[in-house]
């Protein structure tokens, strides 16, 4: 019996040599995890057009709505939608059975006042009737010159015809014009700026113009006027730039593009490979290499594309070491293998 337990004892002590033994080796065997191995290259620094592209749509210069004071029948209708018309062109005719009475007016209040003037030399009317013929005169004059107007309708502007909404023979009702006129030599579009710009836009100052109408070219345009206010909502400006559009290529309701230069700054350009976005946020960053090998994770405000490069406005500075390869096992302060610089 004594025997039997001292073989069993030394068997468990066996057992557990043979498991501390196992153990050890395969601690000893498992080798340590390598440094992630990246490429990096320096960053530099390039003077960059300050390039902005802004949105609109292009209007006529100006707008006439053509239609007379009170409703009357359309006599005649002279031009049509498309006619190019010039200042002063008559346009359409209204009935002007108005117009002959004042006319008749005319004549027996400019007798009237023959006759009271005559009469008031020698003294035989009072100063009071003479000036009020004189006025009666007068009133009927400008009354006759404001149906003429609105007798005979003429174009205010040199301009295209871009809405008749009446025939021949109509009855004018005082709803809707009878002509639109639009001038679109020049045009103009109107632009909304950031304020951060408010001091370096002035009048005259050169921008281009593309439309989808005709890809490839740009049309030059001028700044005519900068409003003097500044949105409190959306921090921006308007601006009206026009075009002078001799040839009238430019029609009123084309989608525009109009691009800017606001000089240049002088700011960091990075490979775009170096520039990693967070996910799930419009964040961006850069891992950066610091002398001891070892890598910083840093947030960068990104500019534009050029090319296959970033301009970065804040965040990494001229000269410093960016990684371009490998980023995908890199976090904060991890030591890493530099295999190229670029």
């Amino acid at each position: 019996m004594k025997y039997l337990k001292n073989t069993l004892l030394a068997m468990a002590a066996g057992l557990m040599l043979v498991s501390c033994g196992s153990k050890t080796n395969e601690t000893t065997n498992v080798p340590a995890q390598a440094a992630p191995i990246v490429s990096v290259v320096t960053a530099t620094a390039e003077d960059i057009d300050v390039v902005n592209t802004y949105t609109s749509n292009v209007e006529p210069f100006a707008t006439n709505n053509i239609m007379p004071q009170t409703a009357g029948r359309i006599v005649n209708i002279n031009v049509e939608v498309g006619n190019k018309v010039r200042k002063g062109q008559l346009l359409a005719k209204m009935d002007d059975v108005n117009l002959a009475k004042t006319r008749l007016q005319i004549v027996n209040d400019s007798t009237e006042l023959s006759r009271l003037t005559e009469l008031y030399k020698i003294g035989a009317v009072s100063q009071a009737d003479y000036d009020l013929a004189k006025l009666s005169l007068e009133i009927a004059r400008k009354t006759y010159s404001n149906l003429v107007e609105n007798t005979l309708l003429r174009s205010p502007i040199n301009g295209v015809v871009t809405a008749r909404n009446f025939d021949k023979g109509d009855m004018y009702s005082m709803t809707q014009p009878i002509f639109v006129v639009q001038q679109i030599s020049p045009v103009k579009m109107l632009i909304n700026i950031s304020e951060s710009l408010f001091t370096q836009v002035n009048k005259g100052m050169e921008f281009d113009i593309s439309v989808e109408a005709y890809p490839g070219e740009t049309f030059k345009g001028k700044v005519n006027l900068i409003y003097p206010t500044v949105s409190a909502t959306t921090h921006t400006f308007p601006v009206e730039v026009i075009c002078e559009n001799a040839d009238q290529r430019l029609r009123p309701g084309m989608f525009a593009r109009v691009t800017a230069t606001f000089g240049t700054n002088h700011h960091v350009v990075v490979p775009d490979v170096a520039v990693v976005k967070q996910m799930g946020s419009g964040e961006h960053f850069i891992y950066v290499l610091q002398p001891d090998n070892t890598v910083k994770y840093q947030l960068v405000e990104v500019g534009k594309r050029l090319g296959n490069k970033y301009e970065i406005i804040s965040g990494v500075n001229e000269g410093d070491k960016v990684v371009t390869e490998g980023q995908i096992r890199l976090k904060d302060g991890v030591a890493v293998q530099v295999k190229a610089e670029k």
